[in-house]
């Protein structure tokens, strides 16, 4: 196994990524064409898909960064950080990517970008006040993971992707129940048979979307940690680290349901709900996981 084991699959997932997100959403505007009864509608999802598409793919790094509210790293602002990202980049190597710093106190981090030459990673200020060198390098060799396998691409149009497909859903159904009617109401059984089934589609919509979130993360993350461990040689760098997050109770302030997944650790606490849909995996498995891994 090697830092880039997975990047053919996560190419392919990635464009299967990009026909789901088509097809959902070519699939919503001929519902809510055949609701309103108006074709106008089908034109515009579609235009609407290539559209986001487009900006997911060019521009969701940079969304990405600017709802993290993270800030361009200068060389002499952290030489040390910056030399360790230097270092790890060269003994895997990759082309040295942007470094951002987030100004929070809650430990995390994460990558993105669309390939390693225009990846970037971000460090909270709470993750380089409790990390010491070897478990600072456990976290960057796991972000460097993500770019080496190309997950960072895959991870990173899931915010903009998942987002447009919730808020289409959350648009229609604020003004459904605020009492915008159909055309096609009352149109006979099968008309109305139809129009439950479409209903229904478009309730559901952001839980699959949700769906598709956890099913692109939890295994990756695992994966991840592997790759960076094989890369430090040290596992017990990431894991020490892991530790630390995991005892943190500060949730990151600017991080939400879209961003959550590309996060090294759930960036939320204490909240049972969010728990629930994490997009991570139980991060005392990952440290028994990394404990157990034999370099």
């Amino acid at each position: 196994m090697t830092i880039y084991t997975h990047i053919d699959s996560n190419i392919r997932r990635t464009w299967i990524l990009f026909s789901l997100f088509f097809i959902i959403l070519i699939g919503l505007g001929w519902f809510l064409s055949y609701y309103f009864d108006n074709q106008g509608i089908l034109f515009f999802a579609a235009g609407f898909s290539i559209f986001m598409s487009f900006i997911s793919y060019w521009y969701s790094d940079k969304i990405v960064l600017a709802i993290s509210r993270a800030k361009p790293l200068v060389h002499d602002e952290n030489p040390e950080l910056y030399h360790i990202v230097e270092n790890l980049c060269i003994t895997a190597g990759l082309p040295m990517p942007r470094i951002y710093i987030i100004n929070d106190p809650a430990p995390n981090a994460f990558a993105t970008g669309r390939n390693p030459k225009n990846a970037v990673i971000a460090v909270t200020d709470g993750l380089l006040q409790i990390t010491d060198r070897s478990e600072l390098e456990g976290v960057i060799a796991h972000e460097l993971s993500h770019i080496g396998n190309h997950d960072i691409l895959l991870q990173t149009v899931v915010v903009v992707l998942v987002g447009a497909i919730t808020m289409i859903a959350d648009v229609f159904i604020r003004g459904r129940f605020l009492g915008r009617k159909s055309n096609r109401e009352g149109n006979g059984q099968a008309g109305a048979i139809l129009m439950i089934i479409g209903l229904v589609f478009l309730i559901l919509s952001p839980l699959f979307a949700k769906l598709i979130q956890l099913a692109i993360s939890r295994k990756r993350e695992y994966l991840a940690d592997v790759s960076g461990a094989l890369l430090t040689r040290y596992p017990e760098g990431l894991a020490s680290a892991l530790e630390k997050i995991s005892r943190s109770p500060l949730s990151l302030r600017f991080a939400n349901q879209a961003t959550a997944h590309l996060y090294i650790a759930n960036p939320f606490k204490g909240k049972k709900l969010t728990n629930l849909f994490s997009t991570h995996p139980p991060i005392e498995e990952r440290i028994k996981r990394l404990r157990e891994t034999r370099i």
